[in-house]
């Protein structure tokens, strides 16, 4: 699955354009990488998203087309 569209999903980006523009400023890294809206993300793999004054970390658990906005947060698990 696209990174965007994972970001997504899983609401941790409320939409796909939102994680589009993240990624294409360098503020999203997958697997220690900088991040295209295309690059596939697969179970296992490590997210980091960049704020103003934090990183956001998260580990890839599932991966789902569509899923109900109680179960989003089955689909990652927060690292510290």
């Amino acid at each position: 699955m696209r990174i965007d569209k994972f970001l997504k999903v899983s609401r941790i980006l409320k939409r796909r354009t939102v994680a589009q523009e993240a990624c294409d400023s360098q503020k999203v890294n997958v697997n220690g990488r900088p991040a295209k809206p295309s690059t596939a993300v697969k179970e296992g793999d490590v997210v980091e998203i960049f704020y103003a004054s934090s990183t956001f970390r998260v580990r890839v658990v599932k991966i789902k087309e569509t899923v109900k906005k109680e179960e989003a947060v089955s689909l990652y698990e927060v690292l510290p």
